[in-house]
């Protein structure tokens, strides 16, 4: 942050909070963070219930599909079913899968809700109308299902305390809970997730497709800093670290390279530095990459 006040100016380095760069050689502050589920697609052997549940998943078993889809979420609802609620989409978010019984994150764009039947219709819900109706629709164009069971009470222990989302309308992975997976592949590597469970009295539906966390944050350039200085009294920059080292990444060096115009402009701005990691690594170890950091930005 910076604030102007006569000629003294305060300047706060952010680093590791928007690029996910830290200091990573001492274990985590969290406790809860040792529990976090591995990020990538092949996971380790885990004892639950169901289909494959003592194998690990690797995305590259399953054949890729180019039959065309519908845009997002790429299905429609089977004919007499409704959302019981505005369903949950976002473009953006992380949803635990549970692949061969391991709830696994994965990110990208989300769907999700309970799915009961229309108002006023004369039908009661039914279970195997709602699963074969989209078992059948899911294998006609490729995918594939990799899962077909509960997850243990272990299991949901180990990582519920990550998915902040449980409790959502749709949201899927509570133990004891019949889940069914499948995946569509593409070859384009945007996965297609879909996993759904139901009772006798209505269904739950997840629908995700992989795609990468776009950046939306620019570098704020000098005359906005300086603008932000006038108008707020502080500016917010962001001067990303390499993972444990006191090297800048090289839009760091361009947040400096634009704080040092603000500061030719001005010959009598002084700068305060802050500096801030997350929580990955221990306090006194992070500590000690933040003076690293700080010592770092003053000699750019």
């Amino acid at each position: 942050m910076i604030r102007p006040f006569k000629s003294l100016l305060t300047l706060s380095c952010f680093w590791c909070i928007i690029a996910s760069t830290s200091c990573h050689n001492a274990p985590k502050e969290n406790p809860k963070a040792t529990n976090e589920a591995p990020s990538n697609e092949t996971e380790p052997k885990t004892e639950s219930s169901g289909t494959g549940a003592s194998q690990s998943f690797d995305i590259n078993t399953i054949p890729v599909s180019n039959h065309p889809l519908e845009s997002f979420p790429f299905f429609s609802l089977p004919k007499g079913l409704a959302e019981q609620n505005k369903p949950v989409q976002r473009s953006f978010d992380k949803l635990f899968f549970a692949l061969n019984g391991v709830m696994t994150p994965l990110e990208g764009k989300v769907w999700k809700s309970y799915i009961v039947t229309e108002p006023g219709s004369s039908e009661e819900w039914s279970l195997p109308y709602f699963e074969k109706s989209y078992d059948d629709a899911i294998t006609k164009v490729g995918g594939v299902k990799v899962f077909d069971g509960e997850i243990t009470s272990a299991e949901y222990e180990r990582y519920h305390n990550q998915a902040s989302y449980l409790g959502e309308d749709g949201s899927i992975g509570y133990a004891d809970e019949n889940i069914k997976v499948y995946v569509i592949r593409r070859a384009d590597g945007g996965d297609i997730y879909i996993q759904l469970s139901g009772n006798t009295a209505s269904g739950k539906l997840n629908i995700l497709q992989k795609e990468a966390f776009k950046q939306t944050i620019t570098l704020l350039k000098s005359d906005q800093i300086r603008s932000q200085l006038a108008e707020k009294g502080k500016a917010v920059l962001y001067i990303n670290f390499d993972v444990d080292k006191a090297t800048l990444k090289p839009e760091g060096q361009d947040a400096v390279k634009e704080i040092q115009k603000v500061l030719s402009s001005d010959k009598g701005l002084k700068l305060s530095i802050e500096g801030h990691t997350d929580d990955t690594g221990n306090a006194d170890h992070n500590k000690n990459c933040r003076k690293i950091g700080l010592k770092l930005c003053l000699r750019s």
